[in-house]
């Protein structure tokens, strides 16, 4: 593929094409290929005949797959280029998702759960990575935040219409929907490596946001201070509280249609209609609280969405009605993607747009360790109690002690790209 963008109009600067494109591959990468499993998980479960403790390791697999390319991801795209992993990661994701509809058995789910984890971590955090070299500071807040709204979108799309694919096609719904979000993914992953640059500098621009005064600096060609990103405490510390919203968020997202219709008693549909309005509410979230933390600095802005989303998920687990749980949806809504927007504006602060792919790559251990332990955790928790309401209270403690932890940060400032 030549490296030459396609014709671009004077007045839309490219970056706002990278950003179209990066929203796209986190639609795929985390809003079929992980929220997808959330709403099929119902039939799934009840097609492959799983217990909860199983349902929760397929989640878990999938996010061990993501864990392991978290790191290596990140860094692949800091030595390679972000363009070529996330084509390749969203490929990977694409044909697992398929091959998942044609899983047999619970080992089978597993496998492919876990292979379609490997691709979203090769694609998604490459893509938050990129927006910092394309979007000046001012300006990575709300970048990374209309990113990250895609995954709403997924909410939005998939709530009223995978329950009629599931009633149109029987026993056989939840791989018919599995097949669909395969082929969406893999049609991302060619819109990707055709309009995804690397950095402004291939085609003559600064990133968007730049102060006209103040060009951004000529990228150096010299080797990456790759130290600079495992030795700082302050991003160990990012990842310290990152694991808190892995932990939590995870518990409430895997199992929430399925709450609702164990516990709430909901029909299929009305739980996809309420999936589809906390979808609707967060549609903006990480547009308003990446551009909050453009304002009030990432710590702050941390500190508040972890509170929202611990009273989220208590009104949950200690006030299980259709009240509860729609007010429990739509604050969770309004601020659900929210922390990996601001953690990825946090990484750009820190060590600038050519490392932040691996900063953010390895903060996302992090969050990978918190993701891979909540599902099975919070799956044996309801198996042993009878109920998945103590795993949502359980959910919420974590997300308190991510805000205690948020609140210990130093305060983020700029960095020059260290390199």
């Amino acid at each position: 593929m030549a490296a030459t963008a396609p014709a671009a109009s004077r007045h839309l600067h490219y970056g706002w094409v990278v950003l179209t494109i990066g929203t796209l591959v986190v639609f795929g990468s985390l809003g079929l290929a992980r929220f997808g499993y959330t709403i099929v998980l119902p039939a799934m479960q009840a097609g492959l005949a799983m217990d909860n403790t199983q349902a929760g390791a397929l989640a878990t697999a999938n996010l061990v797959g993501y864990l392991a390319l978290s790191v290596i991801g990140g860094a692949l795209a800091s030595r390679f280029g972000p363009r070529a992993v996330i084509t390749a990661g969203l490929a990977v994701a694409g044909a697992a998702m398929v091959l998942t509809g044609l899983a047999q058995g619970f080992p089978g789910a597993a496998v492919w759960r876990g292979v379609t984890g490997i691709g979203s971590g090769a694609s998604n955090v490459p893509v938050m990575g990129l927006l910092a070299a394309w979007f000046a500071l001012r300006r990575r807040g709300l970048a990374s935040g209309v990113a990250v709204a895609s995954s709403s979108v997924a909410l939005i799309v998939l709530g009223p219409i995978v329950p009629r694919i599931l009633s149109a096609y029987g026993q056989d719904g939840w791989r018919v929907c599995w097949f669909g979000f395969g082929a969406l993914t893999l049609l991302m992953a060619v819109l990707g490596c055709v309009f995804l640059r690397n950095r402004p500098a291939e085609l003559g621009l600064d990133p968007v946001g730049t102060d006209p005064g103040h060009p951004a600096p000529p990228a150096s060609t010299g080797g990456l201070r790759w130290g600079a990103v495992y030795r700082s405490s302050a991003v160990w510390h990012l990842g310290l509280v990152y694991v808190s919203f892995g932990f939590s968020y995870i518990i409430y997202m895997t199992f929430f249609i399925k709450c609702l219709v164990a516990e709430g008693e909901y029909t299929q549909q009305a739980a996809g209609a309420l999936f589809m309005t906390m979808g609707w509410f967060s549609l903006i979230c990480g547009l308003i609280w990446g551009s909050v933390s453009d304002v009030i600095g990432r710590k702050g802005a941390l500190i508040i969405v972890y509170l929202i989303h611990a009273t989220a998920f208590s009104l949950f687990a200690l006030w299980p009605t259709p009240g509860g749980f729609t007010l429990s949806a739509v604050l969770f809504g309004l601020s659900a993607w929210s922390i990996p927007a601001i953690m990825a504006a946090a990484c750009g602060d820190l060590l600038g747009p050519r490392l932040a792919p691996a900063a953010l790559g390895f903060i996302t251990l992090f969050f990978g360790v918190g993701q891979a332990l909540g599902p099975t955790v919070a799956g044996a928790m309801a198996d042993a109690a009878g109920s998945l309401l103590p795993a949502m209270l359980l959910a919420a403690g974590v997300a308190l002690l991510g805000a205690l932890g948020a609140a210990l940060l130093r305060p983020v400032t700029a960095a020059a790209d260290l390199q």
